[in-house]
């Protein structure tokens, strides 16, 4: 392909599966049952954990905002997905992907702080509980998320701000299935260590930092249920806590053999399968993981069907 004179192309090429279309129909029957299901799953959660008074607490506070920032999260992404297998054209104009790059990192990087905050929480209400409500009070957890989110955007909008300036004498073929900033870098020419340095850096503060926070929390938290005499209080420790634990490792996973190597030392498929672990799986599988191990939550569930059907 000629160089062009022109700052950056009018479009991407998302090569997506086009070397193995055998798995196209696959993966698109797979998003178009999950999205719904990622949707659904955390609106649900957003309801029950804003109508029912027994939720009114911070922890599902913080997973209410864990819902919103996952069904973006997933939206931001999918789909494009859906178009890129579903169809002969896989492009993505410019100003589409850019708007994607941002988004799509703000919310990762809001989530990486956000699950950080939420293992907090669990450690001050099992390891501190009579100060429980003296720390955690309604001010402390609006500034907590405020801060978040305000991190979040500072990462997404300074790395993927850098990440677009970038050269790419002419190149608008990317090898995977939407805009990521690794990839992108990979994609540009010329002298990028400063980009690669740059974000893995970045990236220890937002990946490597948040999730040794989280298993220190979880080694005192864990040694603090041990203590507990009552064998229900002990349950219900470590029911809630393995959740957020599960979720934590569906999520750091991922994100850490993407983010924490050099973009040029990443795999031609790699990019492709992690967006889908962290950018689908994870969105669609959270809900479930909160319901199924939480009597609370799946007690407002109950409760909130039967007075739509009631209702009815």
């Amino acid at each position: 392909m000629e160089p062009n004179n022109k700052s950056h192309p009018e479009e991407f090429i998302l090569l997506g599966f086009t070397d193995r279309p055998w798995l196209e129909l696959p993966l698109f029957i797979i998003l178009l049952i999950t999205y719904p299901m990622a949707m659904m799953g955390n609106i649900a959660i957003i309801l029950v954990s804003k109508l029912d008074p027994r939720l009114h607490s911070p922890m599902y506070f913080f997973l209410t905002n864990l819902s919103f920032l996952d069904m973006c999260y997933t939206t931001s992404i999918v789909p494009q997905m859906l178009f890129n297998l579903g169809t002969s054209k896989k492009t993505i104009s410019y100003v589409r992907c850019a708007f994607q790059l941002y988004f799509f990192h703000i919310m990762g990087g809001t989530e990486c702080l956000l699950l950080a905050v939420m293992s907090f929480d669990r450690y001050v209400a099992i390891c501190k509980p009579l100060h429980y409500t003296l720390i955690m009070n309604q001010r402390v957890c609006i500034l907590l998320v405020a801060t978040v989110w305000l991190s979040g955007m500072t990462y997404a909008v300074s790395e993927a701000t850098v990440t677009l300036q970038l050269p790419l004498c002419g190149r608008n073929t990317l090898d995977h299935l939407l805009c990521e900033i690794p990839v992108l870098i990979k994609t540009a020419c010329g002298e990028k260590g400063a980009n690669e340095l740059t974000l893995s850096v970045v990236c220890i503060f937002f990946l490597a930092v948040p999730l040794c926070l989280i298993l220190i929390s979880y080694a005192c938290i864990g040694h603090a249920v041990f203590k507990i005499k009552s064998s229900e209080g002990r349950k219900k420790a470590f029911g809630t806590c393995s959740s957020h634990l599960i979720v934590v490792f569906l999520f750091y996973g991922p994100g850490i053999s993407m983010y924490l190597q050099p973009p040029s030392s990443i795999s031609r498929d790699q990019p492709k399968f992690m967006a889908l672990f962290y950018g689908v799986v994870t969105p669609a599988l959270n809900p479930f993981i909160y319901t199924l191990r939480n009597k609370d939550v799946k007690g407002a569930l109950g409760n909130l069907m039967r007075s739509i059907f009631t209702s009815k």
